[in-house]
């Protein structure tokens, strides 16, 4: 496993390595020793397990929990996806600064997003599914969003002519309406 840097400090984009022989292959999603000496969930345990079916041009964000943060370890077991990591802290130098990049179950990579950011993506081709780990369970009333296509962000989603959201990410506010929270260092 090697670990690539990104434009957001503590963002990690992850490849791994497959064990390929005539039966197939074995890829090992997540050691927490090799993960920590990458910079992955140090000094945080994971205690949710996510599984996200979407169809093709369905966006999946950009969510954030407000007190309880959540750090994703996201990987893509079918499909394609554009995933995107959002700095919603406010106060953080890196504030309204966001990560992309293309995952799929093909290139065996992962994106570390730790906690504090805001989290999306988009299913590309026909579909994906989408597995992640949570540092902290999911808790709906201290979810925020952000909307996805805020201006202000100038996200670069591949399909936006063709996204399909739910109600409530349609009517998500803009970075600069929405509470989110505090940036500590």
């Amino acid at each position: 496993m090697r670990a690539r840097p990104t434009t957001l400090p503590g963002v990690v984009l992850l490849e791994l390595v497959a064990h390929e022989d005539a039966r197939g292959e074995l890829v090992e999603l997540f050691h927490r020793e090799r993960h920590a000496a990458l910079g992955v969930a140090v000094d945080l345990t994971f205690v949710q397990d996510n599984l996200a079916r979407s169809r093709g041009g369905v966006v999946r964000g950009l969510h954030v929990q407000l007190t309880r943060p959540q750090g994703k370890l996201v990987s893509v077991v079918r499909g394609a996806i554009f995933d995107v990591a959002v700095d919603v802290r406010r106060g953080s130098p890196t504030f309204g600064r966001w990560f992309g990049t293309t995952l799929s179950a093909a290139d065996r990579r992962q994106l570390w997003i730790p906690p504090g950011f805001a989290h999306g993506f988009q299913a590309l081709g026909d579909g994906a599914d989408v597995a992640y780990k949570l540092t902290a369970t999911y808790a709906p009333e201290d979810e925020r969003a952000v909307r996805w296509d805020d201006p202000a962000l100038a996200i670069a989603w591949p399909r936006p002519g063709d996204a399909l959201l739910s109600a409530r990410d349609r009517s998500a506010p803009r970075l600069a309406d929405a509470e989110l929270p505090r940036y500590a260092p």
